[in-house]
């Protein structure tokens, strides 16, 4: 366990867009995980699959942790005792607060940016540039509706939800901003 710890983590996760260091909504509650407790790691963008249950994960060394086993990522990082964050801050109720708003709240609005709001173009570039167009276009529809209903998004309450989704996002933005400050967070030394 002790050489798991020494050796630097690496996140493979998917392409960046949005402006986000990820496209992937199930990447970016652990890039913000890894973030907040000083972990230092890599990004290594996957393209080879990436439309694969295994993404997110997280390697380093001989140790790997897949996003679809033992309750994800987070937790067999926590369960693995490799970065525990939730054991210093689980009592801050802004910490609590933070933590759900990024888990969900920005995964909902990049799920809905990703697959829903936006053309098809950024999606094709990250998932089905290798892909023939048929069986790309099919695997587009098919997500894009199964985005629509995790979302419980209808033709009745589109406009509602889409509100919704935003309104959620920017208070999620607001409460990293707060936890923050001025650090140039997402991107190392450059500032979004």
């Amino acid at each position: 366990m002790q050489e798991q710890r020494d050796e630097k983590l690496t996140l493979f996760t998917t392409n960046p867009c949005f402006g986000l260091p990820t496209a992937c909504p199930k990447s970016l509650p652990i890039f913000f995980y890894l973030k907040f407790s000083n972990t230092p790691f890599d990004l290594c963008y996957n393209s080879t699959f990436p439309d694969s249950d295994h993404i997110p994960f997280i390697e380093s060394g001989s140790y790997v942790a897949y996003n679809n086993e033992k309750g994800g990522v987070i937790e067999c990082l926590r369960e693995d005792r490799i970065v525990d964050l939730d054991s210093d801050f689980r009592t801050i109720p802004e910490w609590v607060s933070t933590k759900a708003m990024v888990g969900s709240w920005l995964m909902d609005a990049l799920t809905y940016e990703l697959w829903i709001a936006s053309d098809k173009t950024s999606v094709n570039k990250i998932y089905y540039s290798d892909l023939p167009w048929p069986i790309g276009s099919i695997l587009y529809y098919k997500q894009a509706h199964d985005a629509k209903r995790y979302l419980g998004i209808t033709n009745e309450n589109s406009e509602r939800i889409e509100a919704e989704i935003y309104r959620r996002a920017n208070v999620a933005y607001g409460a990293l901003s707060t936890q923050l400050g001025d650090d140039s967070f997402l991107f190392g030394s450059r500032w979004l």
